[in-house]
């Protein structure tokens, strides 16, 4: 037994009960058809020539039924006769190259065959102009050859800045079809900025003229399409702000105030763009983003398989398996973190043998006293939080907190020969 298993060799753990925390449910059971009943209500759709040649924009990850909207995209343009084709609108992502950026879409589950359309993926932009003070604004080659360009995003609050437009339709439009040049050059100044420059650089290209739609999907608190809104290029904005403030009445949450131990099972891309949403731990990689659960300490598992490498974010946890470091690609870590200057979420964490070694660590700093009566809670990830674990300390809080429900019988952490969690949810 080695040093560190000798001082984590006396840690109780705390028995666990699986639990429910419930949130509205209200989702869209038709997806596909209220992509094409929204397109439809929209003026600016209506406007669409036959024979036009637009660019999709294609590009977060997590977003729920993102083949099933596109394709509804697509077809609602065919059926105006125009000739859609994607290009993957995602900043440095896929370690900034077009191969890399195609694999990513593709991965997403959109292939020219699934989205009925070419895909054409390049890293090459072109400045469209400049704001007043010099700062350049740049389009994806092939969108701005197109005869126009049809924004689709998620609408969500960002995880490092507050502003009345954060994740949605004009970070796309400012970001992400800018492409790595875009993306570094928005990124450049800081998040501090970083809100602003989304509305500046994107009022700037839709002032060029070359965007004629935009479509955004609002989720519910279950990773769930709500809603889908359209747009012409003159409510642009209003329907990004208008959207988000109804996103972050639907953001799921941690029914619990106060922790001294956060258990993420995974980190990952598809999960938040921050491997880790701080909206949900209360933990940021810039000091432009407030609030949240008070938490002592933060032990993440794993990383995602569909993040390839990419572990943005473990900077935000406090101790991590060896298993999980032996996932990162830090050249896509580097390349993420570089560009949008959140250097903290490249930080590797305090990393042990095992799992149980990771969780002992983090508890044992977490709560210095009898640690079987820690208040610790387990979830699979900061997306996805209708079911986790609680420790037995949290259970007379649980039983009093509206939205939670009690799903088992305590039970003791149980782990394999190797060290790693089995509890399943």
């Amino acid at each position: 037994m080695d040093a560190i298993q000798r001082l984590l060799s006396s840690v109780a753990l705390p028995k666990m009960v699986r639990i429910r925390q419930s949130f509205d449910d209200t989702r869209m059971t038709d997806v596909a058809g209220g992509v094409r009943k929204a397109l439809h209500d929209c003026p600016a759709y209506h406007s669409i020539k036959p024979g036009a040649k637009l660019a999709l924009t294609v590009g977060s990850r997590g977003i729920a039924s993102l083949d099933v909207i596109v394709r509804a995209i697509v077809d609602a343009l065919k059926e105006r006769g125009a000739e859609p084709f994607i290009v993957p609108a995602m900043g440095s992502h896929g370690g900034a190259t077009a191969e890399g950026q195609l694999e990513l879409v593709n991965e997403l589950g959109i292939t020219e065959e699934s989205a009925g359309c070419p895909i054409r993926s390049s890293m090459e932009v072109v400045q469209v102009g400049r704001l007043t003070d010099g700062f350049p604004v740049y389009m994806d080659k092939y969108a701005y050859e197109a005869d126009g360009v049809v924004v689709y995003n998620r609408i969500k609050p960002h995880n490092a800045f507050r502003h009345r437009h954060e994740s949605g339709i004009m970070k796309m439009l400012a970001i992400g079809l800018g492409k790595h040049h875009g993306a570094e050059s928005t990124h450049s100044m800081g998040f501090g900025h970083m809100g602003r420059l989304i509305e500046e650089v994107g009022a700037a290209l839709l002032a060029t003229g070359k965007v004629v739609l935009g479509v955004g999907s609002i989720e519910n608190a279950y990773d769930k399409v709500k809603e889908i809104v359209a747009c012409g290029p003159n409510d642009f904005a209003m329907t990004d702000r208008e959207g988000l403030k109804r996103a972050s009445a639907n953001m799921p949450r941690l029914l619990f105030d106060k922790m001294d131990l956060l258990i993420c099972d995974a980190i990952g891309k598809e999960y938040s763009g921050g491997g880790m949403d701080g909206n949900i731990i209360g933990r940021y990689s810039t000091p432009f983003i407030s609030g949240g659960p008070d938490i002592t300490r933060v032990v993440a598992l794993s990383l995602s398989p569909k993040s390839h490498g990419n572990a943005t974010g473990m900077g935000l946890a406090d101790v991590i398996p060896d298993s999980m470091v032996k996932d990162i690609d830090l050249f896509k870590v580097y390349t993420n973190c570089i560009t949008s200057g959140a250097t903290p979420s490249a930080r590797i964490p305090m990393h042990l043998a095992t799992e149980e070694l990771a969780i002992k660590a983090g508890l044992k700093t977490g709560y210095e006293a009898d640690t079987a009566q820690a208040l610790v809670m387990r979830i699979p990830n900061t997306l996805h939080l209708g079911e986790a674990f609680i420790s037995e300390a949290m259970l007379p809080i649980a039983m009093e907190t509206k939205g939670v429900t009690i799903l088992g019988d305590l039970k003791p952490m149980s782990f394999d020969a190797g060290g790693k969690l089995i509890d399943k949810y």
